[in-house]
């Protein structure tokens, strides 16, 4: 940090710097007030994503037992994934990823050779598999959100702590070290006057 000068230029400059310094903070706690509402959301979500995944992964386990009974059939090809289509959106600034859309790959079992209740089997895998990833997505938006609202509190306890008293503590200084000069000033002017005087009454 650099020393601080007591000089009237760098008053100047404590009080331009504090002009900034109050201009760009509301700004930081208005980025801090909506990175909060999003990270409710964001928890929201994924409450709601575990609570559903939950709910499928426990009704699933109750059907695969049914499925033991069919060996000969290849089905982790039927919910295999193809592909997943994924964008990123801006939230606050912050670049958040959004499940667009999951493919699976089309089924290869012999529909006429399995029992009519696996269509259904294969489907609830495939939403399991589907719920899984949008966890996934929530829980990688839950993160980026939480690390940028630390960042952003951060900086604005930075600027409301310490830049921004600096700035005013700075400032104080200054002006009570210029105001000493002056008024020093002043007295040695009044010194010399009266010492002038003397001369010239003598």
């Amino acid at each position: 940090m650099a020393e601080l000068k007591f000089t009237k230029q760098e008053l100047r400059g404590q009080q331009v710097r504090l002009s900034q310094l109050e201009r760009y903070l509301p700004t930081l706690r208005l980025r801090k007030a909506i990175l909060q509402a999003e990270v409710v959301t964001a928890r929201t979500v994924l409450e709601t994503v575990i609570t559903e995944y939950e709910r499928q992964s426990s009704h699933l386990r109750q059907s695969a037992k049914l499925v033991g009974l069919l060996p000969h059939i290849p089905l982790e090809e039927a919910w295999k994934v193809e592909r997943v289509e994924e964008e990123k959106e801006n939230i606050a600034g912050v670049e958040l990823p959004v499940l667009k859309a999951i493919i699976f790959a089309p089924t290869t079992y012999d529909l006429y050779d399995t029992p009519p209740w696996l269509d259904s089997f294969v489907e609830e895998v495939r939403a399991l598999k589907a719920t899984n990833r949008k966890r996934k997505v929530a829980e990688q938006c839950m993160a980026i959100l939480s690390s940028e609202l630390r960042q952003v509190s951060i900086r604005v306890n930075l600027f409301e702590k310490v830049l921004i008293p600096q700035c005013i503590r700075n400032m104080k200084a200054i002006r009570i070290f210029l105001g000493d000069l002056q008024l020093a000033a002043v007295a040695q002017a009044k010194m010399a006057k009266v010492k002038i005087l003397a001369r010239q009454a003598v």
